[in-house]
C-alpha cells in the first residue's frame, strides 16, 4: 500500500520519482520480497503437504502443486498488461488479494500442529465448522 501511495501521489505531478523517494521505493519493494519469501511464499507448498492424508496425498499435492503454478503463470502473463492498465494503482490489486488471503488464513485454514497426518480428516477437516461439509 505504501509503495503505491508514493507513487500515485508522486508521479501525477511530474511523471518522475526524485532520487530519494525512488530509494524508499526501491527499498519498500525489497522488504516486501523479502517478506513475502520468508511467510506467505512457502505456504503453498507446505499447507498442501501437512494437510493431505496418506491415502490422498500424491494425488492432492499434484493438484495443488499445478494449480500453483497455473496461477502463477496466468498472473505473470497478464502482469504486463494489467501494469500499463492499472499503473501504479496495481499495487493496491495486489494488496487487495493479500487481505483476502489473511481471511481465508484465519477463517477457513485450521490449526494442524501437533496432529499426527493419519488423523488429518477425522482430527481437523470434519471438526470445522465450514469443512466437515464437505467430509
Amino acid at each position: 500500500v505504501a509503495i503505491g501511495a508514493i507513487l500515485v501521489t508522486n508521479l501525477r505531478e511530474t511523471g518522475t520519482l526524485d532520487k530519494k523517494l525512488a530509494a524508499v521505493v526501491v527499498l519498500l519493494v525489497c522488504t516486501y520480497v523479502m517478506s513475502f519469501a520468508w511467510s506467505w511464499g512457502p505456504l503453498g507448498w507446505l499447507i498442501p503437504s501437512e494437510t493431505f492424508p496418506l491415502e490422498t496425498r500424491t494425488a492432492g499435492f499434484a493438484f495443488a502443486v499445478s494449480t500453483n503454478m497455473l496461477f502463477t503463470s496466468l498472473i505473470a502473463q497478464a502482469f504486463l498488461t494489467m501494469l500499463c492498465t492499472m499503473q501504479a494503482y496495481i499495487f493496491f490489486f495486489f494488496s487487495g488479494w493479500i487481505v483476502v488471503m489473511g481471511f481465508f488464513v484465519i477463517f477457513l485454514l485450521p490449526e494442524t500442529k501437533g496432529i499426527p497426518i493419519d488423523s488429518m480428516v477425522e482430527s481437523v477437516w470434519m471438526k470445522h465448522p465450514v469443512w466437515k461439509k464437505l467430509f
